[in-house]
């Protein structure tokens, strides 16, 4: 069975246990499924709890030692705000009622929420997809059970609507090797390392769908703005055969995965998306700035630390830069987020992997993003978080000089720099030797090029460079052109 089908056939089942999981048979109230058993609220915060009941009842809260009253609105909705405290591995229990009966829902810890959206490198469970594992995943899964009591895990599965919905399956889960295997593999990783580093409870929100483009996750009157012909379709929205939903179709999952969960009180966004909008780079930046700005509105928690993961190296089709041209977007889009970060990703590939979308290397991915949170949200600035990023260059002879920001530390390696090339006004790109210049600098030349004009590092589709910074966290790949 394919993945996909695998993640699909594991929701459904899911899905047929939750309803009898958290609503007794005497309680008319009801309440959206993340609102379940062994969730994770997000601590020293006002977190939204909702649902809906019969009429104009009131809705008491019980948690704890105190009480908090709604009353339902004319269609039934309520929602309220309760004060948490902070982080904590006891289990908390939580009583909803109203005249006709309550819920109560267990195990609940306190800690941080995280949501992890993107297409199929986010989504890419533990257990791998359809010949692509992820490297160490047999021990992860193994041990996954020590981390019971510290992280939690609820998938929305994919869900398309061409309405905005209300309500979308899917529960937490405790960790254990039935239930590690489907999750996340990259959010495994960040909420491992978060947990090592807070010694909090991290739980993850999954909302992602392999394939997915970013005007997937954004409201239909937004995306009705832009040109038929730059989305990844170049239709709004389309089902495949059999009606399931084409994977990269606009908004369709804005509607039905998105907007459900959008009153669930979180810490933050990650994101691991981009390889549908390649062929289509130069939209990208904005774009996903606005999407970054409509999600936080969504929100309504300020401006939510946004990380996103800049695409591996792979073969993508045309002149054998589309892929760099789309991570170059995403730097871009990174910088005009407020309150954002990027990792880069260009190490982390194995040379066999030129053809594989689905690199193995989670571990670091997930590591890196939090490192960025660590650093720049919890305020660990010990916690290095950025490679360095080229500025200017200065041309001397046939030679270039290349300078760049969080250089501090220097470079490594001292010898054999791999990823450089040059080019001369007739724009042909030659390959480069590269050194250790003076003050934290790098000097490449070309035999090839007496008079260089433009210098490029890893700026191909696959082409994994060897040039790193401080705690080895490479360079970004860039250009001095705009060719």
């Amino acid at each position: 069975m394919k993945p996909n089908m695998k993640l699909r056939s594991f929701a459904l089942a899911v899905s047929a246990l939750i309803l009898s999981a958290i609503q007794p048979a005497d309680a008319k109230i009801r309440l959206p499924q993340i609102l379940s058993d062994n969730m994770v609220l997000q601590q020293q915060s006002d977190v939204n709890l909702w649902g809906w009941g019969e009429g104009r009842v009131k809705v008491t809260v019980s948690w704890s030692k105190s009480v908090y009253t709604a009353e339902c609105g004319s269609d039934g909705a309520w929602k309220l705000s309760v004060p948490t405290p902070a982080a904590g591995y006891e289990p908390q229990t939580v009583t909803i009622s109203d005249k006709d009966g309550k819920v109560t829902l267990g195990n609940i810890l306190i800690g941080e929420v995280w949501l992890c959206g993107g297409q199929s490198n986010m989504e890419m469970p533990l257990d791998g997809f359809w010949l692509c594992p992820v490297e160490g995943s047999a021990e992860e899964i193994a041990l996954s059970g020590q981390w019971k009591d510290k992280i939690r895990q609820v998938k929305v599965p994919k869900t398309g609507s061409l309405e905005v919905q209300d309500t979308v399956e899917g529960r937490w889960v405790v960790p254990a090797p039935e239930t590690a295997r489907w999750i996340s593999a990259a959010g495994w990783y960040f909420a491992k390392m978060l947990n090592s580093v807070l010694d909090v409870p991290v739980g993850l929100l999954e909302c992602n769908w392999g394939g997915s483009a970013v005007e997937s996750w954004m409201p239909e009157e937004i995306v009705r703005e832009y040109p038929v012909e730059t989305l990844s379709l170049g239709e709004l929205h389309r089902k495949d055969p059999g009606g399931w939903w084409n994977c990269c179709s606009s908004y369709v999952m804005y509607n039905g995965m998105l907007h459900p969960v959008h009153n669930y009180t979180l810490k933050g966004f990650l994101w691991y998306q981009g390889e549908t909008n390649a062929g289509l780079y130069q939209y990208y930046a904005d774009r996903l700035a606005r999407m970054v700005e409509v999600w936080r509105e969504l929100w309504g928690q300020g401006r939510l630390p946004f990380y996103e993961v800049e695409l591996a190296p792979w073969k993508y089709s045309g002149d054998g830069t589309l892929g760099a041209r789309q991570r170059e977007a995403q730097r871009k889009a990174a910088g005009m987020i407020p309150n954002s970060g990027i990792v880069c990703t260009n190490d982390l590939v194995y040379p066999y992997e030129y053809d594989q979308i689905h690199p193995c290397r989670k571990k670091e991915v997930g590591y890196r993003l939090a490192y960025q949170a660590l650093n720049k949200t919890y305020g660990r600035e010990g916690i290095v978080c950025d490679g360095p990023v080229y500025r200017e260059m200065k041309v001397d002879g046939c030679e270039v000089t290349l300078y760049f920001d969080g250089a501090d530390y220097g470079f490594s390696p001292w010898h054999g720099i791999e990823g450089f090339e040059v080019a001369g006004e007739d724009k042909v790109f030659h390959p480069a030797e590269a050194k250790l210049g003076p003050h934290r600098t790098i000097v490449v030349w070309s035999g090839e090029v007496p008079r260089p004009v433009a210098v490029r590092y890893c700026f191909k589709d696959f082409q994994p460079g060897n040039l790193t910074g401080r705690c080895n966290l490479p360079v970004a790949p860039f250009r001095t052109d705009n060719w």
